[in-house]
């Protein structure tokens, strides 16, 4: 069985993100090894595998909050760790924050002010355009506590898009919403990703994975058991059996 499954057509993407080999861990102890794959611009990867089997270290790698133990990660194409619009898993602390819609998605800017103490004209525009592009201008006085869990997380996707317009790295960004909710979060990420901005989520949900992701990287216990394009894992031993076990459709 192939770990690494790509075709020939995505070499007409530039490459934002290069995994070469890498094991991650912790004070000597490894989680996962042989971590080998790659994000083109416009893809859309889905990490899919079992709680403890390296995904919540692979994101803090990605962020730069984690060094590597082996191997590499590039990024190339003018991309860097500070450009990439992450969305966490939400906690009980963070549902409650108490400031305005407003406030928050602004916030995203910070990376951009420097030592300045305020935002200029151009940040305020970017916040605004965000949370038109999300439906959420009506809220932007709004405190952010008030809002319902859907509209929360659009929130913070709008803050997220004001890091960056480039990359987003979602962590199980639909968790504790209800069903229609999280249809309506998906087809938002999905319009997002069709506008061309790299999306990498991570997550529990294999349905969304094969309506929606253009890329698949499994990690089962301590290692990769594959990456590569969708169809490649919908026909793939460790995908049927995936699928099969958490009772994906079959979609293409």
């Amino acid at each position: 069985m192939s770990k690494k499954q790509v075709s020939s057509g995505e070499k007409q993407k530039p490459k934002q993100i290069e995994c070469k080999n890498a094991a991650l861990g912790y004070e000597g102890s490894a989680v996962v090894e042989g971590l080998d794959f790659s994000v083109r611009s416009g893809d859309y990867l889905c990490i899919l595998g079992e709680n403890g089997s390296g995904k919540s270290t692979l994101i803090k790698a990605l962020l730069g909050l984690q060094s590597l133990m082996s191997g590499t990660i590039e990024w190339t194409g003018g991309l860097t760790p500070k450009e990439i619009g992450y969305l966490p898993q939400q906690t009980l602390v963070q549902r409650d924050f108490p400031a305005s819609v407003r406030e928050i998605v602004i916030s995203g800017c910070l990376s951009k002010t420097g030592l300045r103490p305020f935002y200029n004209k151009a940040e305020k525009k970017l916040a605004a355009d965000n949370m038109e592009r999300l439906g959420i201008t009506e809220l932007s006085g709004r405190c952010y506590r008030e809002l319902s869990g859907g509209q929360q997380q659009r929130v913070l996707l709008a803050r997220a898009l004001c890091a960056t317009g480039k990359l987003l790295l979602l962590d199980e960004p639909v968790t504790g919403l209800d069903p229609k909710a999280q249809m309506d979060l998906y087809e938002l990420i999905a319009g997002l990703n069709r506008q061309g901005i790299t999306v990498i989520m991570v997550s529990h949900d294999v349905n969304a994975a094969v309506r929606y992701a253009s890329h698949i990287l499994h990690i089962g216990s301590r290692r990769q058991l594959f990456f590569g394009e969708k169809n490649a894992y919908m026909d793939s031993r460790i995908g049927r059996t995936f699928l099969a076990e958490e009772g994906g459709e079959d979609v293409g």
